[in-house]
């Protein structure tokens, strides 16, 4: 080997490196649990559970899998109301319902946020599945319940923001 060849491998390796870690700790992502009767240990009842790394890194951050979510009800931050969340899941037993708390002031301790949704708004949405075509097929479901007219379909994931 000559050493321009043991110069470009050496140049190869940091970066090499350095997609390992990023892609074993921030592009990993947790499987979600949609069975609103088994939920992952450490959840709150109106979030979405999902896998969780224990593997004793430092983040800030960890992300569920990409899913897709109706979202049911939009109202003012902070307003959703767990009665108004389970009358909901009554409604959609075989489909996780859950609300968003984060930033809410009644509870400091809220560590879940939702991307691709306004947070200056709080919401209640239905788990939809990882495709279009499941989500299409509970949008349609929904619909027939006739109370969640403004219904709509949105791709997100869900956020555990370590303190």
């Amino acid at each position: 080997m000559n050493r321009q060849s043991i110069m470009t491998a050496l140049a190869v390796i940091p970066a090499t490196m350095l997609l390992a870690v990023i892609s074993g700790s921030v592009l990993a992502q947790g499987k979600v649990q949609p069975d609103p009767a088994k939920p992952y240990p450490g959840f709150k009842p109106h979030e979405l559970s999902f896998q969780t790394p224990n593997d004793g890194i430092a983040r800030s951050e960890y992300r569920s899998e990409p899913f897709y979510a109706i979202i049911l009800k939009t109202v003012p931050a902070c307003r959703v109301t767990e009665q108004e969340r389970l009358a909901v899941q009554a409604l959609l037993p075989g489909h996780k319902v859950f609300a968003t708390r984060f930033g809410c002031d009644d509870n400091p301790e809220e560590n879940i946020r939702y991307t691709n949704v306004n947070p200056a708004f709080g919401f209640i949405a239905v788990y939809a599945g990882t495709t279009p075509a499941q989500a299409g097929q509970v949008l349609a479901r929904v619909k027939a319940i006739g109370r969640f007219p403004g219904a709509n379909i949105r791709q997100m994931q869900a956020v555990l923001v370590y303190p």
